[in-house]
This record gives structure tokens, C-alpha cells and sequence, in this order.
């Protein structure tokens, strides 16, 4: 059979590689920590959990979910108005998605056309990519370089291409450098969209994990973001919900619109129960919020200051899951040094290229992991590896 060219375009083989080395590791009687995939090991509030057990327990709701709960979408504006002083309309400019990664694969369908032109940041959530790809457009890469805080500069995309530019996808805190953006970078998002005719899609993932006072804001606190974008939100990290499959894309009513005519052609909705327990983790008790950012600050800095003492320094984050590290001395190659962290500590990072070109000469770790399994990790690094 031939398959699609599309799919040529797609690949899955660095995680591929990982998981094959894992095996061979593990047949050697080494347990693997895996802090590679940000997966939350903690789990929902026991509010959140209760409202998910008496919803199971409604027939009624085993029906499809062709309409999301009205309720589902008053919490989700209730929360943007507290959180963030962002009104939304629940009927128009809230959409419930099976999960955040629902609505940022399906929305270019809505938008591009092949040959079209998306503007990506790299590295960046492969997602983003894939997305563009399986719609047929073509990437343009917006580098995220240390020097600009990670932020990709608006003034160096040439002319031609800003003009072919069809959408921009953003996502601060961010995913795999954890850099954050302010109101001033965003406010420069709504006038470059705005002079171009570009739809912004911004992630907002990890607007809750946050560290040492710091507050991070949404794109839709800028004035006139509601008219060129949208912003996408997930319970998955905030909430500990990964596996329910619960996120929202809000704001311009228009894309919503596109977005939901897309999804209503190839899914049934949200499972109702699981949209209840969304109700329970948006408008109860936020105390679970704080607790599990302070349970990643804490994990933060076992790990960075762990690592700084043997000699592998790098940036502690202020926000997300992640931390974006910087290659030990001596290494170049992202990809090896994983591979032989995990030959010799049985310790699985990410190289820093799955996340694109620009990605090189760092790995990304998720502090998805107990306090005392990370200070293993570090016992096992020092064991294993000298950067002094």
C-alpha cells in the first residue's frame, strides 16, 4: 500500500530510539527514572475526584456529548475572569476541546490551505508542526534564541513571508524552553498580527504552574488579542486531569466557530462525566492550584541545584514543568548525551532537536518525579559522569 506523502513528513523517531534504549537498559536490571515525557505523576484534587465518581454514576450522561455543558463553559469564563480580568462570552468564545492538543492539531484544517504559510517556533511543541503539515501548509521557523529570552523576534521575518502568513502559534510559559513572555511581547503579537492579517493561536498550558511570586498573564489580557486570536488551555498540568482529555480554546468567536465545525465532522464531545469534574476543578477550591506549584518549585530545585553541584549548570524557570538544560561541558550533540545518560544512569531526557533544529545543544527534563527520585537522579549523574 502507498501511503500519503504527508506522513513521510511526520516522525516520532528520536522518542522511538529512546524507548528501544530504555528496553535494552531495563534487560540489564537497571530501573529507568523517566523525566523525559511530561507526563503529571500527581494526582486530581479529592473534590475533582468525587465530582468524576458521582458523575459515573449518572446514566444520562453516557449519552454523546454532541453539546458541551453550558456549566463547563460558565467555569471556564468564571476562571479567565478571575485569573486573568479576561471577559468571555460561554456561548461564543468558550470551546471545550478532548484535551488542549484536540484543538491545536485540528485548527489548521480551518485556516490553511496548502501552500499556505504558518509561522512556528523552533523548538517548539511538535504539535504545532504536525498540525500545519497534515494540512498541507508550509513552515516557517521563528527561532527561539537565548539572546531574545526565547521570545521569537517579529522585525526579522522578511516582508514576503509575513505577507503569505496565514497563522502564528505561540506558547508562553513555554514548552520545551520554559521561558516566559510579558504584556509588552504580547501587545508586539497583536500589532504584528494585526499589520499582516495573521491569526495568533497561543498556549497557555502552564499558566498555573509558576514559581517564586511569578504570575504569568494571557495573550487575551492584550487589548485587541480577541480580535486576531485565540488561546488554548488545558486542566491536564493545572489540574492533574492528563488522562480526561479536558482543555478549551477561547476567544475569537469566529475561529471558535471554524474550530467547532472541524471537530463536530470528526468527534462526539467530551465525555459528559468527564466535563462535570472540569465544572468541579474550575469553580471550586484553587488551594490544589498553589499546591502543586509548589510541589514543582520544590522538585525545581532539587534537581537544578543538585546538578549545579556537580557541575552541569543551567537556568532554573520561573514557570512550566520543564527545565530547559543547557548541554554539560564537554557535549555538543543533544541526541548522544541523552543516549548515554540513559546507557549510563538509566536516566531518560529529551534531546533538545526533537523540538526542532534550533533545539540543538540542550535537553529538556520534566520534574515529574518525587523529590527523592530526583535527588536519585543526581546521585546517579555524579556517579557517572564528571564535568568539573
Amino acid at each position: 500500500m502507498n501511503r500519503a506523502k504527508r506522513i513521510d513528513n511526520l516522525s516520532a523517531g528520536v522518542f522511538n530510539e529512546m524507548e528501544e534504549r530504555k528496553r535494552r537498559v531495563e534487560a540489564r536490571g537497571l530501573e529507568v527514572i523517566n523525566i523525559g515525557v511530561g507526563s503529571p505523576d500527581l494526582p486530581p484534587a479529592p473534590h475533582i475526584v468525587e465530582a468524576l465518581r458521582r458523575a459515573v454514576e449518572k446514566p444520562r450522561n453516557y449519552t454523546y456529548p454532541l453539546v458541551g455543558l453550558r456549566s463547563l463553559r460558565e467555569a471556564v469564563a468564571g476562571r479567565y475572569k478571575k485569573r486573568f480580568n479576561v471577559d468571555l462570552d460561554p456561548g461564543s468564545e468558550v470551546l471545550e476541546l478532548m484535551g488542549s492538543q484536540d484543538g491545536l492539531a485540528h485548527l489548521a484544517m480551518a485556516y490553511i490551505d496548502p501552500g499556505d504559510v504558518a509561522l512556528v517556533p523552533d523548538p517548539g511543541y511538535p504539535i504545532y508542526e504536525f498540525g500545519i503539515i497534515l494540512a498541507g501548509g508550509e513552515i516557517y521557523p521563528l527561532p527561539l534564541l537565548p539572546e531574545n529570552r526565547f521570545l521569537p523576534d517579529f522585525d526579522a521575518i522578511p516582508e514576503e513571508v509575513a505577507r503569505r502568513a496565514k497563522m502564528l502559534w505561540l506558547n508562553y510559559p513555554n514548552n520545551p524552553t520554559a521561558a516566559i513572555a510579558d504584556s509588552e511581547f504580547f501587545e508586539r503579537a497583536v500589532a504584528f498580527a494585526r499589520r499582516h492579517d495573521i491569526l495568533v493561536c497561543h498556549d497557555v498550558a502552564y499558566a498555573e504552574l509558576a514559581y517564586d511570586g511569578f504570575k504569568p498573564v494571557s495573550f487575551l489580557e492584550t487589548p485587541g488579542a480577541k480580535e486576531v486570536g485565540v488561546e488554548f488551555f488545558s486542566l491536564s498540568k493545572t489540574y492533574n486531569m492528563a488522562g480526561c482529555r479536558l482543555g478549551f480554546a477561547v476567544g475569537n468567536a469566529g475561529v471558535l466557530a471554524d474550530l467547532a465545525l472541524i471537530k463536530s465532522n470528526i468527534d462526539y464531545g467530551v465525555f459528559y462525566a468527564v466535563q462535570e469534574a472540569g465544572v468541579a476543578a474550575l469553580s471550586g477550591p484553587q488551594d490544589c492550584v498553589a499546591a502543586t506549584a509548589a510541589t514543582y518549585q520544590g522538585r525545581r530545585d532539587v534537581l537544578v541545584d543538585g546538578l549545579a553541584a556537580l557541575g552541569w549548570s543551567m537556568p532554573k524557570p520561573q514557570a512550566s514543568m520543564f527545565v530547559w538544560a543547557p548541554l554539560p561541558p564537554g557535549y555538543s550533540d543533544s541526541a548522544g548525551f541523552a543516549a548515554e545518560l540513559l546507557e549510563k544512569a538509566g536516566v531518560i531526557v529529551i534531546p533538545g532537536v526533537a523540538f526542532g533544529r534550533r533545539g540543538e545543544g540542550y535537553v529538556r527534563i520534566a520534574l515529574v518525579k518525587e523529590e527523592k527520585v530526583l535527588s536519585e537522579v543526581v546521585r546517579r549523574v555524579g556517579e557517572n559522569f564528571r564535568f568539573k
